[in-house]
């Protein structure tokens, strides 16, 4: 079967975030992104994701409020480590927030509203590498604390599905090992027994 969509899916790789250079996408090319990246399964059209773009100066200040958070909970960091908190949000010259909102819903739960968070973070890499930039996604520590959360523009209640970094890249990504698609299926065979 001959589709360049498939041929574009098998091959779509993430880009190693230090290579992620300047241009970033610009305003119109977000718009893009963002709106492929709403089009995804939304079980009674909750919305249960929103995004935040981090970039310019911001970058610059996040880090140094990352440092600063990161002496705070484990003491004077070395050299080294302070430097990785500040340049965490400055290696691409974009980065988006993809944050989980979860709703309040008697039919939906949490955890469907994640996958779906989920979903949208992918569309939006793929919308990204689509329109020609590299991608590559993490969330890291200070996703799992609350302050850490906070001084990112999270509400109390709202997680992070990923931070996905962005630029142009001069690829091609490096490619890493990838599963044997045909140990990663089978028919129905009944319930499962033990």
């Amino acid at each position: 079967m001959a589709s360049p969509i498939i041929d574009f899916l098998l091959t779509r790789n993430s880009a190693p975030i230090p290579d992620l250079k300047e241009p970033a996408p610009s305003d119109a090319e977000i718009a893009t992104m963002i709106t492929a990246a709403s089009r995804v399964p939304d079980h009674g059209r909750l919305e249960p994701w929103r995004f935040i773009l981090y970039r310019g100066d911001a970058r610059i200040e996040i880090g140094r409020q990352l440092a600063a958070l990161a002496e705070r909970r484990e003491g004077p960091l070395p050299e080294g480590r302070r430097n990785q908190e500040l340049a965490r949000f400055s290696r691409a010259p974009l980065v988006i927030g993809v944050v989980s909102i979860p709703r309040e819903n008697a039919k939906i739960p949490q955890w469907e509203m994640f996958l779906s968070g989920g979903m949208a973070a992918m569309n939006l890499m793929i919308s990204a590498n689509a329109l020609g930039y590299g991608t590559n996604m993490i969330s890291n520590w200070y996703s799992d604390v609350p302050e850490g959360r906070a001084l990112l523009g999270l509400a109390p209640q709202e997680r992070v599905i990923g931070f996905v970094h962005i630029g142009s890249y001069a690829g091609p990504a490096p490619e890493r090992p990838r599963p044997d698609p045909a140990k990663l299926y089978a028919d129905y065979s009944g319930p499962w027994a033990g």
